[in-house]
C-alpha cells in the first residue's frame, strides 16, 4: 500500500516537473526564435539607425527603419495607462476587499470579470465610435485618434487584471494583523493602508506587472484609436506603438525581406521590454524585503 502511494506521488511529481519544463521550454523557444529572426535586421540597418532613427518608411523607394518614435510611444502610452489605471484599480481592490458589503462586492466583481472577458476589438470599436469623437469635440482638435485616446483605452483594459490580483492578495492577509492594529488604536482606514496593503505588496506588485504586460502588448484596440501613424509621440497626435507597427505591416511584408526581418526585430524589442520590467520589479521587491 505504501509503495503504491509512493509510486502515485512520484508519478504526480513527474507530471508537474514535465509541465514546468514545457513552460520553460516554450519561453526558451520563443526567445531563441525572436533572437534568430530579429538580429539580422538590426545588423543590416545598424543599431543606432534602428533604435534611434526617427523615421519609419518601410515601403518607400529608399526604406528607413527607425523605431525610436515607436519606442517612445509605447513607453509613454504604457506609463500613462499605469498612472491612470493603477490608482483606480488599487483603490477598487481595497474597497472590495475591506469595505464593500457582500452584495455590492458580488455585483462589482461580476462587472470586473465581464470587463476582463470583453475582446480587444470591442474596446477598440467603442473607443473609435465614442472616445475618439469625444476627444475631438472636447479639445477642439482635427482628429481625436491620438496617444491620449490610447492611454484611456489601455487604462480601462488593465483594470480587471489589477483589481482581481490585488483583491486576491489583500484577502489573503491574515485577519490577526488587522485585529492587532485596531486593538492598538488605529482607525480602519489606517489599518487598511498601513497594515493590509504592505502585507500584500508582493501580490499588488504582481498585479502591476500584469497590467504593464497587458498595456505594452496590446495591439488591436490601440490600432483603432491611436491613428497608427509613425509620428513622434504627442498627446493629441496620431501615433503608432511597437505592437501596432508589427500588426499593421506583418500581413503584407514579403517573406525574407528586410521589412519582415525588421518587424521581428520590433517583436524582439517588445520581448526584452517585458523581461526588463519583470526583472526590475523583482529586484526592487527583493531589495525592499531585505
Amino acid at each position: 500500500m505504501k509503495n503504491r502511494k509512493r509510486l502515485v506521488e512520484n508519478a504526480i511529481h513527474g507530471i508537474f516537473l514535465i509541465l514546468g519544463l514545457i513552460t520553460v521550454g516554450c519561453v526558451l523557444l520563443i526567445t531563441v526564435y525572436l533572437v534568430i529572426s530579429g538580429i539580422p535586421a538590426i545588423r543590416k540597418i545598424g543599431i543606432l539607425n534602428f533604435f534611434f532613427g526617427k523615421k519609419w518608411a518601410s515601403t518607400a523607394a529608399q526604406p528607413q527603419y527607425g523605431i525610436f518614435p515607436f519606442i517612445l510611444t509605447s513607453i509613454y502610452g504604457t506609463a500613462g495607462a499605469i498612472v491612470v489605471g493603477v490608482p483606480i484599480g488599487f483603490m477598487t481592490a481595497v474597497y472590495l476587499a475591506k469595505i464593500a458589503p457582500p452584495k455590492e462586492k458580488a455585483v462589482i466583481e461580476a462587472a470586473v470579470s465581464l470587463l476582463a472577458g470583453i475582446p480587444s476589438v470591442v474596446y477598440g470599436l467603442v473607443g473609435m465610435m465614442v472616445l475618439v469623437p469625444g476627444i475631438r469635440i472636447v479639445f477642439h482638435i482635427p482628429d481625436g485618434a491620438s496617444l491620449f485616446a490610447a492611454i484611456i483605452v489601455l487604462a480601462i483594459m488593465i483594470l480587471p487584471s489589477i483589481i482581481k490580483v490585488s483583491l486576491t492578495a489583500l484577502e489573503a492577509v491574515p485577519k490577526e494583523y488587522e485585529d492587532a492594529s485596531l486593538a492598538l488604536g488605529a482607525t480602519p482606514v489606517e489599518t487598511y493602508f498601513r497594515v493590509s496593503v504592505p502585507a500584500a505588496k508582493s501580490g499588488i506588485a504582481a498585479a502591476v506587472v500584469l497590467g504593464v504586460g497587458r498595456a505594452i502588448g496590446e495591439a488591436m484596440a490601440i490600432m483603432m484609436v491611436a491613428g497608427n501613424a509613425p509620428n513622434m509621440p504627442k498627446v493629441f497626435q496620431s501615433v503608432r506603438f511597437l505592437t501596432t507597427a508589427v500588426a499593421s505591416e506583418m500581413s503584407y511584408a514579403a517573406d525574407g525581406s528586410l521589412q519582415k526581418q525588421a518587424l521581428f526585430s520590433i517583436a524582439l524589442v517588445l520581448f526584452l521590454f517585458i523581461m526588463l520590467i519583470n526583472a526590475a520589479l523583482n529586484f526592487f521587491l527583493k531589495h525592499s524585503k531585505e
